[in-house]
């Protein structure tokens, strides 16, 4: 088999055959590829696009370039959760509790954050004590035990994937909906999971701006995973403006308790509900989407749900207490809050600028070797459709280093839109893939 021949056939436009996509993996992953081939057969692939079947064979020989977790010793249908990424998604940290306390087992391997905050494990050590350094046999214990663990991402999941797409972003061929497709994939099988709940988010928040872009990557995803044998559905949500209102790190896993009270914001609970009732669908622990919902709402009515975050934290040596006294998280030394310049309607939040402003008080990573301030960050006091009067606060900022502050501040206000006129809210859930 030779490389050139691969290349000049996706060239012109025909599907590779599955030994053909192993040996391009296998060869590139152990250097015996030269990374100028698989950069024109990249190029190739991106023009001429890729069949179900190659997309589920790419995946598969990324999946079996490396280690993959062995879940089997964990009782139930495993299920895990996806999203695409964006502002104020604390998403996670919600629904692990509370698909746990329908007795789904939720095994989930996370990773730190690069850009606007912390990633999921950041975000949990904000709680005083809590590790993720599990062996296998701990983390599989605490799994059968209250159905919820977390623990960091092995460093030899999917390296072929690692590689390829370092390739990709220096050779203008990230944007692919294959080539996406199947390095999210990739991961999530490699993880371990028999189902996968996926949120792709849409807007200017969102790496898929544009709608359509982003039901064309749901529904690419769907049909990687289930040609593999996982069973697999999308939900494509909304980051125009960001989800919640806390962006930063101590401050969402305290939007999170709250949502767990039944006391958080109406978008990030409706969505919580929305990607939950998926799961629990899929873990074959309710016959249908509405009973599945039923479910977790009376899990958080009943409060078993913030029962099962506390000994979730417990299990992995964080401090349960801050379910109940949220001041024993890292607390910023300064609260500033952001006036409205004028009255009227808030019309727009633009979702990446806010984030962006969160990473320059120090929420977020700009390099992978940055420095994590858990504490700082932004509250938004307004959403999308609200009426603000001149002078009331929009946000409030939480800082501890305020040589930022102005030029979060002057941020903000470019990134939050006021207008007279009527105001339409986006919709939260733009739409489903099934795979049905």
């Amino acid at each position: 088999m030779r490389m050139i021949d691969i290349i000049e056939k996706k060239r012109d436009g025909q599907a590779l055959t599955t030994d053909e996509i192993q040996f391009v993996v296998a060869g590139y992953t152990s250097g015996d590829i030269p990374d100028y081939q698989v950069s024109a057969l990249l190029m190739a692939i991106y023009f001429q696009g890729m069949t179900e079947q190659e997309r589920a064979d790419l995946t598969l020989s990324m999946v079996e370039s490396g280690d993959q977790i062995d879940l089997s010793a964990i009782e139930g249908i495993k299920v895990d959760k996806h999203s695409t990424g964006g502002v104020g998604d604390t998403t996670t940290l919600i629904l692990g509790p509370l698909v746990a306390a329908i007795d789904v087992p939720v095994a989930k391997m996370s990773g730190r954050g690069l850009g606007h905050t912390g990633g999921t494990i950041d975000k949990l050590e904000a709680v005083p004590g809590f590790h993720v350094e599990l062996t296998s046999d701990e983390f599989t214990k605490l799994v059968n035990e209250i159905k919820v663990a977390v623990m960091g991402q092995s460093g030899n999941l999917t390296p072929a994937d690692k590689k390829l797409y370092a390739l990709r972003d220096v050779t203008a061929t990230v944007n692919s909906i294959p080539l996406i497709a199947s390095s999210i994939m990739s991961k999530k099988i490699a993880a371990g999971a028999d189902a996968i709940v996926l949120d792709v988010k849409t807007g200017a928040g969102a790496f898929m701006k544009d709608e359509k872009q982003a039901r064309e990557l749901a529904e690419a995803m769907v049909r990687i995973g289930n040609n593999v044998g996982r069973k697999t559905m999308a939900v494509i949500s909304d980051m125009s403006q960001p989800l919640g209102f806390a962006i930063g790190n101590a401050l969402e896993v305290k939007e999170a308790i709250d949502t767990l009270k039944g006391e958080g914001p109406e978008d990030l609970t409706e969505l919580c509900l929305e990607l939950g009732s998926y799961m629990v669908y899929l873990s074959e622990k309710a016959s249908s989407l509405e009973e599945a919902r039923q479910k977790l709402e009376h899990a958080i009515d009943n409060g078993k749900a913030l029962e099962r975050f506390k000994e979730f934290l417990a299990g992995q040596g964080g401090d349960e207490s801050v379910v109940d006294n949220p001041s024993k998280l890292p607390q910023a030394e300064h609260r500033i809050e952001l006036p409205a310049e004028n009255a009227g309607t808030v019309s727009e939040i633009v979702a990446d600028n806010v984030g962006t402003a969160a990473m320059w008080l120090g929420a977020g990573r700009a390099t992978k070797d940055s420095q994590i301030d858990l504490a700082v960050g932004l509250m938004l006091d307004k959403k999308v459709g609200d009426k603000v009067e001149k002078g009331e606060s929009l946000v409030t900022i939480y800082a501890n280093d305020l040589s930022q502050v102005e030029k979060v501040k002057e941020t903000l206000l470019e990134s939050i839109k006021i207008t007279t006129q009527k105001v339409t809210v986006p919709t939260l859930i733009v739409g489903t893939v099934t795979g049905e």
